[in-house]
């Protein structure tokens, strides 16, 4: 059986100079092969303290650093090519490398989260105003609206209740302002299931096209709840 010579790749000149460095304390510009560049403090040849970073690509982080990961409190800004300004993008928390805690986050479309994070994701207690004008406030699970919370549209119309993976899902409330009606009851995926729609008569309020004829159930209560185990049990 040949025997095969096992090969080590020796590091590069550059990162053997820079581990030997040692680098701790506050130093000036420091600039990587790559086209990156550092300037704040170090600990134990990582970047630790206050300090600011520049990508080669022109993004920008300014703020706490911890063993060499963005990490407390900082601010993420992205170069605009066309105008060659500065848009901040996430202002915060963070944990290492990623976004972690409470924070603000711009989208591209206008739209803004300001609330929890957990490991770059939305997660917690959050609101966000959508670039459409509805704006959601409430829980939230891996960047989905999850758990409690209350949705408010452009138009005036309102919910409050139960989310699932980005969909009402569950017990809750649709306020229609335009025809001053609410419905309440059970909704899966998005959809009402199973509850009862009633007129409000809120004053100024357009009566409805359709008015609700009366319910003639003996029990309607029981009716309800029937219909809303089907569902549950699906």
């Amino acid at each position: 059986m040949p025997f095969l010579k096992r090969t080590f790749q020796n590091p590069s000149r550059s990162a053997l100079l820079d581990a030997q460095s040692k680098k701790c304390g506050t130093r000036a510009t420091v600039f990587s092969v790559n086209g990156d560049q550092y300037t704040g403090e170090w600990l134990d040849n990582k970047k630790h303290g206050k300090g600011t970073q520049v990508w080669k690509s022109g993004n920008i982080y300014n703020g706490d650093w911890k063993a060499g990961n963005c990490d407390g409190y900082g601010t993420f800004s992205v170069l605009q090519r066309n105008t060659k300004t500065y848009a901040k993008k996430y202002c915060g928390e963070w944990k290492n490398g990623m976004k972690h805690g409470h924070g603000v986050y711009l989208y591209n479309s206008s739209s803004v989260y300001e609330g929890q994070w957990n490991e770059n994701h939305r997660s917690g207690w959050g609101r966000m105003l959508f670039n459409s004008g509805d704006i959601y406030e409430g829980e939230w699970k891996n960047d989905k609206e999850h758990g409690f919370g209350i949705l408010h549209y452009a138009n005036g119309n309102l919910y409050e209740g139960s989310w699932r993976y980005g969909a009402k899902d569950g017990n809750g409330k649709l306020y229609y302002r335009d025809k001053a009606q609410q419905y309440q009851g059970l909704w899966v995926r998005g959809e009402p299931k199973c509850g009862t729609l009633e007129d409000l008569g809120e004053h100024g309020a357009q009566p409805a096209k359709c008015p609700i004829p009366q319910n003639k159930l003996m029990d309607m209560q029981k009716v309800l709840q029937e219909a809303k185990l089907a569902h549950l049990n699906r």
